[in-house]
């Protein structure tokens, strides 16, 4: 009778493990959108209605190919309601030719030169002893820190962006979806 009850049990377990590896193996959709790991950042950014802001941003700072590239990449991508709650005019000001140097340096402080999943950037922060510094490749220091079972990213003028969505596998590495812009220390 033990064995069988046992027996019960590991199966119960096993299928419940493989049932939730199998539910949690696909991405997450992403601004009404599909992505698809077999894609790169760009082309599953280009389907998302909540990252047209973003898109046009890398477009106009001349940073697609880049981000099509083979990576790896881990990118944390504001979504148009975070460049929306920036001051008035700041996403125009940014967008201006002559300020192509400044969006550049933004956006690629958004970029990290990795693939870190949600639970490697947690065993960071947790080695770290709570807070763990991400270096960009445009040269900024964030702080990435949990709270509440949620990867904050401290940017450069002390303000957090939250992960909403995580782990959007991509061919050239990972999106994190967050909800504030990431800006440079001044």
């Amino acid at each position: 009778m033990k064995l069988t009850f046992a027996a019960a049990i590991t199966a119960t377990a096993l299928s419940t493990s493989f049932a939730f590896a199998e539910s949690h193996s696909e991405n997450p959709m992403v601004g009404g959108a599909p992505m698809l790991e077999s894609r790169n950042i760009v082309e599953n950014a280009l389907n998302s209605a909540d990252h047209t802001t973003l898109v046009a941003a890398v477009q106009a700072a001349g940073l697609v190919e880049t981000l099509q590239g083979e990576g790896p990449f881990t990118v944390f991508a504001p979504t148009n309601a975070a460049f929306d709650a920036l001051p008035d005019g700041t996403v125009e000001m940014l967008l201006m030719p002559e300020n192509l140097a400044q969006l550049q340096t933004v956006l690629t402080c958004h970029v990290v030169a990795t693939n870190a999943l949600w639970g490697d950037i947690n065993t960071m922060i947790s080695d770290d002893g709570g807070s763990h510094t991400v270096t960009t490749v445009g040269g900024c220091e964030f702080e990435a820190t949990m709270t509440d079972g949620v990867i904050q990213i401290i940017d450069g003028q002390g303000r957090a962006a939250n992960v909403t969505i995580a782990d959007v596998k991509q061919s050239n590495g990972v999106i994190h979806v967050i909800d504030s812009v990431l800006l440079p220390a001044m």
